[in-house]
C-alpha cells in the first residue's frame, strides 16, 4: 500500500523534480511509495510522465531501484518455478536491431548440455521497440504466450524455457504504451530485466559501461525479494545478452565478491567482429541460424558467437569453470547432435 504522506506529485515538487541543483534521491520509503503509485495507482498520464523524465534526469541509485524491483515482484510479478534451478537471462526487453540474436541458440546449447536457462522479454519495448526472444521463438514456431506455469513446464521439459511479460508482469505491461509515449528509456527498462519469474538463484544480463554493472549489482544486494546468489554480466552487443566480439569486459558477483575481466574472441580461436554477425531481418535471420547452428550446417562467426555465448551461460550456471571449457562443451554438445536434439523438442513442445 503507497504511502499517503508521499503522492507523486509531492515527490516530484519536494524530492526529484525541484530542480538540477536542489533535486535530491528518494529513500527507500519514498521509492517504495512512488512505485506502488506507479504500478497500482491509476497515475495521472502527466504526472506519471513527469516522475519517469525526473527519474531519468537525476539517475536512479541503487535503493531506488531495489525498492522499484521489490515492489513490480510483490505487486506485479506472477512467478512460477520449475523443479530445476535455471539461469535467468535477463537481457534488455527492447531488443536487437542490426545484429543476430543468439540468445537462443546460445541457451538451448547450454540446456542441451544439463544447464536449465531461462529467458524473458515482452514485445516491441520502447525505445527501441526491436527485436527479442520473443520474435525469434515466434519464427521458430515456439508457442510464446504461456503461463507463468507453462513457462516453468517448459523448463523442466526441455531445460529451456520462455516467460511472457504481459502473462508474468501485467502492471509493468499495462505501462507500455505511456512508456511508448514518453520517447526515451525509463528505470522501467532496467527492473523488468530483474524480474526474475523462475524464481532463479542465477542471473545473467549485460550493460554499457561497468559502472552499471556496479549498479546492477547493488541493486541486487540491496532487493529485499530478489533470491539471487551469483550475477554474471557482460558487455552486449546491442545491449543485449549477446556478448560483445573481439574485446570485452565481463563483470561477476559471487560470494560477496565483485570481479571483473576482459575477454577477448580471438584467445580462444574464435575470429568474429561485429560486421560478421550483422544481419537484414534479426528475427527470421535469427531463426534460420539457430536452426543451421545446432544442426552442425553452419561454421564460421555465427557458430563461433554462439559457441562463447553458450560458455558464458554454462560457466554462470556452474557446469564449468572456465570460458575455454565452456567453449569446447558448447562445440561438443552440437557436434554430438544433443543441442539439435533439444531444439526439437522445444520446437515441438506444446
Amino acid at each position: 500500500m503507497a504511502d499517503s504522506k508521499w503522492p507523486l506529485h509531492r515527490l516530484l515538487s519536494e524530492v526529484i523534480g525541484s530542480g538540477p541543483k536542489s533535486a535530491a534521491d528518494m529513500d527507500p520509503q519514498q521509492a517504495r511509495a512512488a512505485a506502488v503509485q506507479l504500478l497500482t495507482g491509476s497515475p495521472d498520464p502527466t504526472t506519471l510522465g513527469a516522475f519517469l523524465l525526473a527519474n531519468r534526469w537525476k539517475g536512479n541509485t541503487p535503493e531506488e531501484l531495489a525498492a522499484y524491483v521489490d515492489v513490480m515482484r510483490s505487486e506485479s510479478v506472477h512467478t512460477a518455478e520449475p523443479t530445476v534451478d535455471p539461469v535467468d537471462c535477463g537481457a534488455n526487453y527492447d531488443g536487437k536491431q542490426r545484429t543476430a540474436l543468439l540468445g537462443v541458440a546460445a541457451g538451448i546449447v547450454a540446456a542441451a548440455a544439463d544447464t536449465p536457462i531461462v529467458v524473458h522479454s515482452g514485445d516491441r519495448i520502447p525505445t527501441k521497440a526491436a527485436t527479442t526472444y520473443t520474435q525469434v521463438l515466434d519464427a521458430l514456431g515456439v508457442r510464446t504466450d504461456r503461463s507463468p506455469a507453462e513457462s516453468a513446464a517448459m523448463v523442466d521439459e526441455v531445460g529451456f524455457g520462455f516467460y511472457y511479460q504481459p502473462r508474468f508482469n501485467p502492471l509493468v505491461h499495462d505501462l507500455l504504451d505511456r512508456r511508448r509515449a514518453m520517447g526515451v528509456r525509463t528505470f522501467f527498462n532496467t527492473v523488468e530485466t530483474l524480474a526474475n519469474p523462475a524464481n532463479a538463484t542465477v542471473h545473467l544480463g549485460s550493460f554499457y559501461h561497468l559502472a552499471f554493472a556496479r549498479k546492477l549489482v547493488e541493486t541486487i544486494q540491496q532487493a529485499e525479494t530478489l533470491p539471487f546468489e551469483r550475477v554474471v554480466l557482460f558487455q552486449g552487443l546491442e545491449g543485449y545478452d549477446d556478448v560483445r566480439p573481439e574485446l570485452t569486459t565481463v563483470a561477476e558477483w559471487h560470494d560477496g565478491e565483485f570481479v571483473d575481466e576482459t575477454l577477448e574472441s580471438a584467445n580462444y580461436g574464435l575470429q568474429i567482429v561485429e560486421e560478421d554477425l550483422q544481419v537484414e531481418c534479426v528475427a527470421t535471420s535469427s531463426a534460420t541460424i539457430t536452426h543451421e547452428v545446432l544442426k552442425g550446417k553452419r561454421t564460421g562467426p555465427f557458430a563461433d558467437a554462439v559457441a562463447l555465448n553458450a560458455a558464458l551461460r554454462l560457466r554462470a550456471g556452474g557446469t564449468v569453470e572456465t570460458i575455454r571449457e565452456g567453449i569446447e562443451l558448447a562445440e561438443h554438445t552440437i557436434d554430438a547432435g544433443d543441442a539439435a536434439e533439444t531444439l526439437a523438442a522445444l520446437t515441438d513442445h506444446d
